[in-house]
């Protein structure tokens, strides 16, 4: 089943339409978080509801208050639980884990490990907490493979299977929402880090990600409120509103970090280190016996926006632990021109042919980061950036075409 357009532009228009304080930010030009458009409504959207929310420590007001500690300490807000998601609700976990069941000594409320759990599980969890609207408040980082707009989407479907309405609040997409660019998952490869066919840049946020996934991907849709942000430019990059950045996940420390993610996170499906473990992961890329001759072969392609310097590093965790490696630092020079995903896919290629020790991960992971076999099996058999690239062009148009139909913001 899937809503018309009519019906997914109806049920946002309320949220959408917040007044007043809203309406003065977009003439002035300063943007607003779906946050600050909800607190500056008094809290419209959720009156009358239990509501528990879906968050993490991006979840912050541009003076970095949690919006729980807000929400929870304001009358006019009937909260009820938080859903902690991987790295946990306040962020205490790693890579690969979550906080589990406890009692949030800041407010008391319960938090519930929404974790790897999906469908009726996580759907029970939700009917346990007694809530009536679940709201959804994740800084996201632009990539299919960045695991919480899956959670998003694991949310979304749980709370229809439990009678639940679902509330997203929307933040910018850190690294623009210009384009979507990359290959375009196939569903055999359905995983945690992609569970439908969205390319591996989506350029969307959160919000507009909720409706597409209503619109195209889940059986029985959910009923879905978007709170707009006021004033964003889909051309921006995240350092031009003055928002605080808390790193959404441990290895996410910049917004720097979240512009070469969507592409140097395919190094995770390889032998290399992506460069957890040190100050600049993924701008970092190595392993031992790799020399100058890998920046010098990137730094040819001449790609655009972007320069490779010689780099040396010792990552204090994950790959190569302890251990002294080579490889390359990312410097961009130019972000409007720079294209993430091409350079991911060029510096795969370069790695692969002046380092024989280069090898997949055994597991085929690349594929999974990818969505299907064929940037690896192109790479292996020798083809160039551009014709892996162009190797994916005629699924990624598709996906623009559909994902057109449900952007917020011009």
């Amino acid at each position: 089943m899937r809503l018309s357009r009519r019906a997914l532009l109806a049920a946002t228009t309320a949220a959408a339409s917040l007044p007043s304080a809203a309406a003065a930010a977009e003439r002035t030009g300063r943007l607003r978080t779906g946050f600050e458009r909800l607190a500056a409504d008094g809290y419209s959207v959720l009156e009358g509801q239990k509501v528990g929310i879906v968050t993490n420590p991006t979840g912050v007001t541009r003076t970095v208050r949690h919006i729980v500690d807000v929400m929870h300490a304001d009358e006019r807000v009937n909260l009820r639980a938080v859903f902690g998601p991987e790295h946990g609700f306040r962020g205490t976990a790693q890579a690969g884990g979550s906080e589990g069941r406890y009692d949030d000594p800041a407010t008391g409320l319960p938090v519930y490990d929404t974790y790897l759990k999906s469908g009726q599980p996580l759907a029970d969890i939700f009917t346990a907490s007694g809530v009536d609207t679940v709201v959804f408040d994740i800084q996201d980082a632009g990539a299919r493979f960045y695991t919480y707009i899956w959670t998003l989407f694991d949310c979304m479907e749980a709370a229809a299977l439990a009678g639940k309405r679902f509330v997203v609040l929307d933040r910018p997409n850190p690294v623009t929402g210009r384009a979507a660019q990359g290959p375009v998952l196939h569903m055999e490869f359905s995983t945690f880090v992609g569970r439908r066919p969205v390319s591996q840049a989506h350029g969307m946020t959160v919000a507009e990600l909720a409706r597409l996934f209503n619109g195209e991907f889940l059986t029985t849709p959910v009923p879905l409120e978007t709170v707009r942000m006021s004033g964003w430019k889909r051309s921006s990059f995240y350092d031009a509103w003055g928002l605080p950045w808390v790193p959404p996940s441990p290895n996410m420390p910049t917004p720097e970090t979240a512009l070469v993610y969507s592409g140097t996170c395919l190094f995770e499906g390889t032998n290399l280190s992506e460069g957890r473990g040190t100050t600049r992961p993924f701008e970092l890329l190595g392993a031992e016996g790799i020399d100058r001759r890998w920046a010098e072969a990137a730094e040819a392609l001449e790609l655009p926006g972007v320069h490779f310097r010689e780099a040396y590093f010792a990552p204090t965790f994950s790959k190569f632990q302890g251990k002294t490696v080579g490889g390359v630092q990312i410097h961009i020079h130019d972000r409007a021109a720079y294209d993430p995903v091409r350079t991911g896919i060029a510096l795969l290629v370069t790695a692969k042919k002046v380092w024989s020790g280069f090898a997949w991960r055994p597991d085929n992971w690349i594929d999974k980061l990818t969505g299907n076999t064929r940037v690896r099996t192109l790479i292996d058999a020798g083809a160039s950036t551009d014709e892996v690239v162009a190797d994916w062009q005629r699924e990624l148009s598709a996906f623009r075409r559909t994902r057109r139909e449900y952007l917020l913001y011009t």
